[in-house]
């Protein structure tokens, strides 16, 4: 989310690390997401990358991206080619996200983990990256007014952090290809 005057100085941000995995399908890529379980304390029912927190002092971040997909997902560290990472993301429930970007190998195979995950789905990149589809909206949290992005897709609400993370992919490529 995004604050009215910024995160808050002082906080002690708990490493994490998610996957944002890309799929090739025929001449498009879509970005896979998925659903958290309903059951959960944290974030129950939102939208996300795989991912989680870093056991600080035993794995890197990247492992720690690789790790969480293959336990929510099934996805194995030798079915994806990480083709980098973007910037970080701090969110006000106190985690400081480093984002991944990983493209899925031909025939790796989902099989989430019901336990954290309640749905897989894919929605396509060139959508996420639309500027046009990136909608600010504000709710009060916590007793301040909170702003963040909104990505509605298909009767999906992919919003939060994960939007964010989008949006700033999306203004770098966007960047890059006006570079070049």
């Amino acid at each position: 989310m995004l604050e009215e005057g910024g995160l808050p100085a002082a906080r002690n941000l708990k490493p994490a690390a998610v996957l944002a995995p890309l799929v090739r399908r025929g001449n498009t890529l879509t970005v896979l997401f998925t659903r958290r379980a309903d059951h959960l304390q944290a974030h129950a029912g939102q939208i996300s990358f795989p991912g989680g927190r870093q056991n600080v002092g035993r794995e890197s971040l990247a492992e720690c991206a690789l790790r969480e997909t293959h336990e929510e997902i099934g996805v194995r560290p030798d079915e994806v080619e990480l083709l980098g990472r973007f910037d970080s993301y701090q969110t006000v429930t106190g985690y400081h996200i480093t984002p991944f970007v990983g493209l899925l190998k031909p025939g790796f195979e989902i099989t989430a983990d019901p336990g954290e995950v309640a749905e897989v789905f894919e929605t396509p990149f060139d959508f996420l990256m639309d500027a046009h589809n990136h909608r600010l909206e504000e709710v009060e949290f916590r007793g301040r007014l909170r702003r963040y992005y909104a990505m509605p897709y298909k009767g999906r609400y992919i919003w939060g952090a994960t939007a964010g993370m989008l949006k700033i992919l999306g203004e770098r490529l966007a960047t890059a290809k006006g570079a070049g």
